[in-house]
């Protein structure tokens, strides 16, 4: 595989929309140069859908969360980056039984539904429809396994395998974006290696 970009990986545990909201200009500033960004991706959903008695800190209303997700998606587009180069990913699904056990290890109840979750993925999917932008529909997919727990490490979080469905399914939707960008860096086989500095400056 040759190297055509590089991936900045900002997930910051525990967040949530409003607070993804705030940060979003430090992250990709206004003097971005948006030419150089083939795709962002947004996932979040997870923590926004903890139900609101067990779990306020965490918990943002569906509404709000779907606000959230427009107002990040006009702030890309404010900095130029366009409606094809944003993905939305919806919050994977809940596997109640495992992270129930997961909340009783630390003392706590269930503080999440899979059914919460489901309307915020769907929340998640109308954003995206109508900003035009691409979504990756996790919850829906995981679920077409009859037994999705294997994506998930403790009922919530993905695990090896459902780290590695969704960037399949990620891969997907980026793949021709990417397959038209030149090389960054030439094949290792096509290094002179008696010059390298030939090939590589």
């Amino acid at each position: 595989m040759k190297k055509k970009c590089d991936v900045l990986n900002r997930g910051i545990s525990g967040y949530n929309t409003r607070w993804a909201k705030l940060i979003l200009p430090r992250l990709i500033p206004e003097s971005t140069s948006a030419d150089s960004i083939v795709a962002v991706t947004i996932f979040f959903g997870a923590n926004d859908s903890a139900l609101k008695e067990l779990n306020p800190k965490q918990h943002v209303p569906l509404e709000e969360y779907a606000a959230n997700l427009k107002s990040m998606v006009h702030y890309l587009k404010s900095v130029g980056i366009t409606a094809d180069r944003i993905v939305l990913i919806t919050p994977p699904p809940l596997q109640e039984s495992a992270w129930e056990k997961a909340c009783l290890a630390k003392g706590d109840k269930l503080n999440r539904s899979n059914a919460t979750t489901g309307q915020y993925a769907q929340a998640c999917v109308q954003v995206a429809r109508e900003c035009n932008t691409d979504v990756l529909d996790l919850w829906t997919l995981m679920q077409r396994n009859q037994d999705f727990s294997s994506y998930l490490s403790d009922g919530l979080h993905l695990s090896a395998k459902g780290n590695s469905f969704l960037a399949a399914q990620l891969w997907s939707r980026l793949e021709n974006k990417l397959s038209a960008l030149p090389s960054l860096l030439p094949y290792w086989r096509d290094v002179d290696h008696t010059n390298p500095e030939a090939s590589l400056l």
